[in-house]
Order: C-alpha cells, then structure tokens, then sequence
C-alpha cells in the first residue's frame, strides 16, 4: 500500500514537472507509462511520441504526499512572544494587566480552571503534554517560558 502511495506521488510530481520542464522524454516517460503493444520511444518521431504519451496518461488521482520541513530554532524570546500571545488570545485575560511576571490568580484573577485551561492552549501551541503535577506548578507566563525552554532544550 505505502509503496503504491509513493508511486503515485512520484507520478503526480513527474506529471507537473513534466509540464513544466515541457520537452523532458525521461519525466514525460515515467509520468505516462506506455503499454507493451507500443514501439519503444527511441523508435517513433516526437509527433508521434506525444500522441502516445496523451493517450495513456493515467487520470491524476488526489494523493496526499507528506512535505518535511524544519521549523525554525527556537529561542527564549520566540518562546516568550508565543506564550503571551497565546495569552492574550484568551478571553479571560485583560491584554493591558498581562505582563510576564503577573500572577494568573493573584494579579490576572483566573481561578485554578483557568489555568488549566491556559496549560492545555499552551500544550496545543508548543506540541507536546505538559504533565498535570507540572502544570499546577506552573503560576505565570515566566513560568510557563521556562518550563517550555527547560523542556524543547532552549538556553540563551
């Protein structure tokens, strides 16, 4: 199945490149596989050799194909901007009190749900689980900062 998978994206890949690259037999070939019955393409003329090529192209079929990218570093300062947006994103948080030494329920007034609530938008924005013992500990944006920084190994 994976290996039919990849096939068809070699294939959808080679048919946009194909039109792209407009004269290049070698991706055209791979793109558009000829039947047994038809005379190898060193033999035709190229009229007759794109004749063939359009009549056995196969229907291009939707395939999803994974991309691989790498994100960029990060660091203590891409951290902190993240977690205070992410802060000022919720609704029970007044943007003008937050700062990154407040307080969730002494400065910020949130109870014990907020901050839970705030621990799993911050699990969601980063990428991983903060455990429950770790996230009760957890009382301010400085907090969350360097508990994400300790975790994603980020030191200035």
């Amino acid at each position: 199945m994976a290996s039919r998978v990849l096939a068809q994206c070699v294939r959808t890949l080679a048919r946009s490149s194909a039109r792209v690259s407009g004269g290049n037999l070698a991706v055209r070939a791979v793109a558009a596989p000829v039947s047994a019955s038809h005379r190898s393409f060193s033999v035709i003329s190229n009229a007759e050799r794109s004749r063939v090529l359009e009549q056995s192209r196969v229907s291009i079929v939707s395939v999803w194909c994974r991309q691989y990218g790498d994100l960029p570093p990060l660091t203590l300062e891409t951290i902190r901007d993240r977690v205070m947006y992410v802060l000022k994103l919720y609704d029970k948080v007044n943007p003008e009190k937050l700062q990154t030494t407040s307080h969730f329920m002494k400065d910020l007034g949130l109870d014990s749900l907020d901050q839970v609530e705030i621990i799993m938008a911050m699990e969601d924005e980063f990428g991983f689980e903060i455990p429950d013992a770790d996230g009760e500990k957890l009382m301010s944006p400085a907090d969350v900062v360097q508990y994400i920084a300790d975790k994603k190994d980020v030191y200035e």
